[in-house]
């Protein structure tokens, strides 16, 4: 089974990790670029939802991984960089469907969607770098800004603050929180609503808006 899939609900596809923790190593983020590849190809309306199985939306990078990857790992980061770049700048609109934890990259990778449905009564939104002792990248830092307002952003970077669905709502984090059972079919209908909107100019939108992030991505012109 891959670890990542792909689905299709009217004009919405559906991304979903299915791994556990659904940490990025190399074969996983080689799964998601194939995966948007595949929608970014379809022609006429359509829209994107992710999300995750289990407790786990995405629980940031393989570190197992990386320390055992050896020449691997080399330009991995970069990898990761175009991943988050490609979510900020994909053109049609976007949803991340937060079924439990999203914690480092994968905040980031939440964080680079237009809107966020996160799961209500289980589950973080948090950049434990800090914590880490693992800065982050300005490629990185540039996405989680283009949509996490400034105090909740420098909140969440500078203490490594959890914010649970309640707190992530009002700190405008997140667009919603829904049950467990309506998480991934609010974001749907979310997306669903937006999937008939022109997508050359949702693109366009989008490189006006987050151009400087999107350049330090590497998928930026």
């Amino acid at each position: 089974m891959s670890v990542v899939q792909l689905e299709r609900h009217g004009n919405v596809c559906v991304v979903t990790m299915t791994d556990g923790e659904n940490r990025f190593n190399r074969e996983s983020i080689s799964r998601w670029h194939a995966a948007l590849d595949e929608v970014e190809q379809i022609d006429g309306p359509v829209a994107l939802v992710t999300t995750g199985t289990g407790k786990f939306y995405t629980n940031g990078l393989d570190l197992d991984w990386l320390l055992i990857a050896g020449d691997d790992a080399r330009g991995f980061i970069d990898e990761v960089h175009r991943l988050l770049g490609r979510v900020l700048g994909f053109p049609a609109f976007t949803v991340a469907a937060v079924n439990g934890h999203a914690f480092a990259a994968g905040a980031m990778l939440a964080s680079a969607h237009d809107a966020i449905v996160m799961r209500d009564d289980r589950g973080y939104w948090c950049l434990p770098e800090v914590d880490l002792g693992l800065p982050l990248s300005a490629a990185m830092l540039a996405v989680v800004a283009a949509h996490v307002p400034e105090p909740a952003l420098r909140d969440g970077a500078l203490t490594g603050r959890r914010f649970d669905a309640a707190s992530a709502l009002a700190a405008g984090i997140v667009a919603e929180a829904a049950s467990e059972a309506t998480v991934l079919e609010r974001a749907i209908a979310r997306a669903e609503a937006v999937a008939t909107k022109n997508r050359d100019v949702i693109r366009e939108h989008k490189r006006l808006l987050y151009g400087d992030a999107l350049r330090l991505c590497g998928v930026g012109t």
